[in-house]
């Protein structure tokens, strides 16, 4: 016969509700670990968010969707955001005709993301484009496949972005 509560003397107390404070610090780790941002990356991108104007939650989400991996994985560009950001490290984007290699670099409004000319880019992103036809364009950016390239037509909405994590519970972890 199985039991609700853990064996021993005190197995019963295991099974208490977490606390507001551990709610928030699992929010905070689902949205970090779904961008693959370290602690000190995430802390510098909410206080950027905290500085800007508007709501704080939908700024932080606003910075991570605009960074250039996080916009070529939503793209299609690869198959993971670590992947993207492997293709960012190594030149294989540009931006408005400039080589990037940094994956936090900021797209605004009428950037276009292309793919360098050489053989071997084309190649990987060509593979990866076919292998995953469920990405598509959002309402901020166009992907065009045959050029591949992405055209940022403005920044996001706070309502466009499907964000795994509460982030008012974020905003509150981060207050104290």
């Amino acid at each position: 016969q199985r039991r609700e509560e853990g064996p021993g003397q005190h197995g019963a107390k295991r099974s208490r509700k977490p606390s507001e404070y551990a709610l928030q610090l699992i929010e905070k780790q689902k949205l970090r670990h779904s961008y693959g941002l370290l602690e000190k990356q995430f802390r510098r991108v909410f206080k950027k968010a905290q500085q800007m104007p508007g709501v704080t939650g939908d700024n932080m989400l606003i910075i991570l969707e605009t960074r250039l991996d996080s916009l070529a994985f939503r793209a299609g560009f690869g198959r993971s955001l670590s992947q993207v950001r492997q293709l960012v490290n190594h030149g294989h984007l540009k931006v408005n005709g400039r080589r990037v290699d940094i994956p936090s670099y900021q797209v605004r409004g009428g950037d276009v993301v292309t793919l360098r000319e050489r053989d071997n880019s084309q190649a990987l992103v060509t593979r990866y484009l076919a292998e995953n036809p469920r990405f598509s364009d959002g309402e901020w950016f166009n992907v065009d496949r045959d050029a591949m390239t992405v055209k940022v037509n403005r920044l996001p909405q706070g309502d466009e972005i499907n964000s795994p994590a509460n982030e008012k519970l974020i905003v509150e972890y981060y207050s104290k």
